[in-house]
């Protein structure tokens, strides 16, 4: 996806953060970040995205009577941002932190569909298959399955943890490269 396409889906997604922030302190921040961005982008490119991902039916626009145009993401908006931060994390190389990062889920067969989705997904990002609803990384990737989780409505079901030190940990660090 365009470069720019991918960080107006972010920060449509950073006014989500800010509704969901509890604290003053954490809704500043999210408004410092988003601001900051806003201020890099070309405006020209702007509404060359905007247009763009509108046709796409990745944004809704709703204009008010006053002609303020509110721009919100759909759920396919949703989907896209989410597989294009997941996919970030495939390419993310940072210095392993010596921690295991483990998602764990048992869902029911009624949601059979959000659990496959999910474990493909955890599959085609890098995650490894230690059982088969036990997934673990060598990635730094909270927020994301955060998301991912969200999206397919499965908090109930699915237990994310860091870990210290799993037995068979020779055997992952040849997996993972480290």
């Amino acid at each position: 996806m365009n470069a720019i396409r991918e960080k107006i889906l972010l920060l449509l997604l950073g006014g989500v953060a800010f509704g969901y922030s509890i604290t003053p302190g954490k809704q500043r921040m999210v408004l410092r970040t988003i601001s900051r961005e806003w201020n890099k982008i070309n405006k020209r490119e702007l509404r060359e995205g905007i247009k763009y991902l509108y046709k796409l039916d990745f944004i809704d626009k709703d204009v008010s009577k006053n002609g303020f145009v509110k721009l919100s993401l759909t759920k396919k908006g949703r989907l896209k941002l989410l597989n294009c931060r997941l996919n970030n994390l495939k390419n993310k190389k940072v210095k392993w932190d010596e921690k295991w990062r483990m998602v764990a889920f048992d869902v029911p067969e009624k949601y059979k569909s959000g659990r496959d989705a999910l474990r493909r997904k955890l599959r085609s990002v890098g995650f490894c298959e230690l059982q088969k609803s036990v997934f673990v990384t060598s990635i730094d990737c909270e927020k994301e399955i955060e998301s991912l989780v969200n999206f397919f409505r499965l908090e109930k079901y699915v237990r994310f943890g860091v870990l210290d030190k799993i037995d068979n940990e020779k055997h992952l660090k040849k997996l993972f490269k480290l």
